[in-house]
């Protein structure tokens, strides 16, 4: 395992200089034609980094659960009451695990339909509609073969007669996004308080964003949308009349001449955008017990970035890439003479030993371990570490390192109980990779330590 920790970062170290390459071209593209105008900052005014203590100064395992997967990369429930766990397989398959149990039968294969050359393509997202109990829907996000790794967001429903088996012919295409290269495709999904689904998207990827997609609110790329898969009026879903650049195009000349006074004129942005400014956000989830969502968007060359959005805000805000990275300047500048654009992370790392390529996990609302509760977890694919962030009593946030794995960390989930729930790989970056040929995914879930029963199979702490 030392040895594929080390060939993960020795490739991750070569796809990071290779996109330095780029940073001169991205810097160029970004002074000559911005998508969007830099915002003051708003957020938190502070972005803290590992060193800190969590109230309580919590312990934890990571505890398996399932092993024998084929790249897992996501977990999500159905919330129908069922207590079912729906895994991911980046080759196009989605498992079950049912008390306890990985069953052999997938929920839904679609491996012919997905294309997985890149170790960032393939079945990304899932996320079931909020009355699925009672209607069946769920919606996945993948890298389409025959269009040669066009992003698709694809609505289908469980079989009639099997609850553990969708209908592989009930697919249909919401949405597609053409994209320029194989990396940043982000793909996590959710529906959130306000039962709108909300999807994450990478800005297109290889390095430093060299169309400046993220501040280009004309394209869907570097961007989470917010759509109304309950409506039609834009043909296979709708936009949410709060979207902040809803409902999009050109408005009458008086209406469009007041709005263009404070800037908010923007006849080329996509109704679909609620955030924009982001490098491939992986994984954002909203906190059950209040609503507040944490986005972990993965760095380029640097920095790392957790970025908090208090329930109820969030439409229109502009997270700075590629402006920044994290709190600090893109490309890098030792002066920070940069302006600081956007809504600024309320937490940070930097590339090395604390890892290269966040994961955002979820806030901790179980009764398994009632001392986790309210924290935010977060890991990382090349280190393994597991932080948790929260409050403290006088309000500051605490961010400190839990648990030092071995893992390869990819994606992450929480049950309809609240628990929490990580996956990892024995992958790695390269045209020689074959996903097959040593199935060795699994799933993990976060413990208290106290709460550890029995003897279970246990992560092993890096040494």
């Amino acid at each position: 395992m030392h040895a594929l920790r080390r060939q993960v970062f020795v490739l991750f170290a070569l796809l990071i200089a290779f996109g330095g390459s780029f940073s001169i071209l991205g810097a160029t593209a970004q002074e000559a034609t911005p998508g969007a105008t830099p915002t003051v900052p708003k957020g938190p005014t502070t972005t803290v980094q590992p060193g800190g203590t969590l109230p309580g100064n919590p312990s934890i395992q990571l505890v398996q659960v399932a092993t024998g997967l084929i790249d897992p990369i996501n977990l999500q429930s159905a919330n129908d009451g069922s207590g079912r766990l729906f895994v991911l397989e980046r080759v196009g398959m989605i498992r079950i695990i049912q008390d306890g149990k990985l069953l052999d039968t997938p929920f839904l294969d679609i491996s012919d339909t997905v294309k997985t050359d890149f170790l960032e393509q393939g079945l990304l997202g899932l996320a079931f509609h909020p009355d699925f109990a009672n209607n069946g829907r769920f919606f996945v996000y993948y890298s389409d073969y025959l269009t040669n790794g066009r992003l698709f967001l694809v609505e289908y429903h469980v079989s009639a007669d099997d609850p553990n088996v969708a209908d592989p012919d009930s697919g249909k295409v919401l949405l597609s996004i053409e994209d320029p290269f194989v990396n940043h495709n982000g793909g996590d999904m959710a529906f959130g308080p306000d039962g709108y689904l909300y999807l994450a998207i990478g800005d297109g990827g290889l390095a430093g964003d060299p169309y400046d997609n993220a501040q280009d609110l004309s394209t869907l790329l570097g961007k989470i949308l917010r759509l109304d898969v309950d409506s039609t009026t834009m043909g296979n879903y709708g936009i949410p009349e709060d979207n902040p650049f809803a409902p999009g195009g050109v408005g009458l000349s008086d209406q469009a001449n007041e709005a263009a006074q404070t800037g908010a004129y923007r006849p080329d942005a996509r109704p679909e955008i609620f955030m924009f400014g982001l490098r491939n956000p992986w994984q954002f989830a909203f906190d059950p017990a209040n609503g507040d969502m944490y986005i972990a968007d993965v760095g380029q060359v640097v920095w790392e970035e957790i970025n908090y959005v208090p329930a109820g805000e969030g439409a229109g805000i502009n997270f700075g890439w590629d402006w920044l990275e994290a709190s600090h300047c893109y490309p890098p500048d030792e002066s920070e003479a940069c302006a600081k654009v956007g809504y600024l992370p309320v937490a940070e790392f930097k590339h090395g030993d604390d890892g290269c390529s966040i994961t955002g996990v979820g806030v901790y609302r179980g009764t398994l371990s009632p001392e986790l509760d309210g924290i935010y977890f977060a890991s990382d694919f090349c280190s393994g570490k597991v932080w948790g962030l929260a409050r403290d009593d006088a309000g500051a946030w605490q961010f400190q390192e839990l648990f030092n794995s071995e893992l390869a960390v990819t994606g992450a989930g929480q049950g309809e109980d609240g628990e929490l729930y990580i996956t990892a790989c024995n992958c790695a970056f390269g045209r020689d990779y074959d996903p097959y040929a040593n199935p060795g995914g699994t799933v993990w879930q976060i413990v208290a330590t106290d709460a550890v029963e029995g003897s279970p199979v246990v992560a092993t702490p890096e040494s």
